[in-house]
């Protein structure tokens, strides 16, 4: 039993911080408020708005529009677990020539000993925990988005792509893509802190490999979700923001772990079971998603930890663990290949 108490921000009980936004778009104005809602009063507040002028695609919804984001959600979802399945085999077949692997002369003992030693960046790398080799990766992908938002001639192209929207010209690739998209500082930094609090149990858990093949399929199932709802009710929007992969990977810690004690950051003298947290967290995202609540995009959370639930209770051990087959044939093409 997991049983060490995780730290989490202020924004566990009250999800609103981390989630993913929604954005109608019926103006550049609207994008404004949601984007900048936390610098209202501010001096920052004042600026000319970037994003005012900006052409925001929008139509009709139909159900029919739903095969096609179905059909890559399938198919994202097949390639990321095939992917991490083949990234922990090449890892477990390294760390076995490695362990095979001895010095069968002196002399190759020597010419081992006179290798330069590492930089220390890849010092620094070999130093991480196996959780911290994939929040880095994601982190990094996070700034970066973050960074070309900040480029003016670029937010056309980021509203396009990094902005899922059932009603866009680009619907598939920004499912992806807007899992690693923020536009606000606030938004960025605490999606980070809650996944950065909650990967250490996650991929103690699963692997890295696992874990990693579940965050990008929950990434763009949540997404799904998301389009899912705005068709049913007819209700078009864009929406970025992790938060969604994020709910997979907390209500994935939640069902788990659930007697572990979680605490709020800045009230640390309070604590609750993590089974009760994730039902209170997915309990509002619901409330949302009937009562239609916009601000925040609760469709798309509550999509992520339904997966998350999902995955603890089915995926880990069919999906996951049944990779064997698929292994074995992976490993006589291996064989076969004379470029191996």
């Amino acid at each position: 039993m997991f049983s060490r108490t995780l730290n989490v921000s202020a924004n566990i009980c009250k999800p609103p911080l981390f989630n993913q936004v929604w954005l109608p778009p019926k103006n550049g104005r609207l994008i404004r408020n949601s984007f900048h809602n936390s610098k209202r009063g501010s001096r920052q507040a004042l600026k000319p708005d970037p994003l005012e002028n900006l052409h925001i695609e929008t139509g009709p919804l139909h159900a029919k529009g739903l095969v096609k984001p179905l059909i890559f959600t399938v198919g994202v979802s097949a390639v990321s677990l095939l992917g991490c399945v083949i990234w922990e085999y090449e890892n477990l077949r390294v760390h076995a020539s490695s362990l095979l692997r001895r010095p069968g002369t002196w002399l190759t003992a020597q010419q081992k000993k006179s290798k330069s030693e590492p930089g220390p960046l890849k010092k620094w790398w070999n130093s991480l925990r196996d959780n911290e080799k994939v929040f880095y990766p994601i982190l990094a992908a996070n700034l970066l988005v973050f960074g070309a938002w900040r480029i003016r001639a670029l937010q056309p192209f980021m509203v396009k792509y990094f902005c899922s929207n059932p009603s866009g010209g680009a619907v598939c690739l920004p499912m992806v893509l807007s899992t690693f998209s923020h536009y606000s500082p606030l938004h960025l930094a605490a999606n980070m802190y809650v996944l950065y609090s909650f990967m250490p149990a996650a991929v103690s858990s699963m692997g890295k490999e696992q874990f990693t093949a579940m965050y990008l399929s929950a990434g763009v199932i949540s997404s799904f979700a998301s389009f899912l709802y705005k068709v049913m009710l007819n209700q078009p929007g864009l929406s970025l923001g992790a938060s969604g992969a994020i709910m997979s990977v907390l209500s994935y810690v939640c069902m788990q772990y659930p007697d572990t004690k979680l605490s709020i950051i800045f009230l640390p003298m309070y604590t609750f079971a993590a089974g009760s947290a994730i039902k209170v967290i997915m309990g509002i995202d619901l409330a949302g998603v009937v009562l239609g609540w916009k601000f925040f995009d609760h469709a798309a959370h509550l999509g992520g930890a339904i997966f998350g639930i999902i995955w603890c209770q089915w995926g880990y051990s069919h999906v996951w663990g049944n990779r064997d087959k698929f292994l074995q044939y992976y490993h006589h093409f291996r064989k076969s290949d004379p470029g191996r």
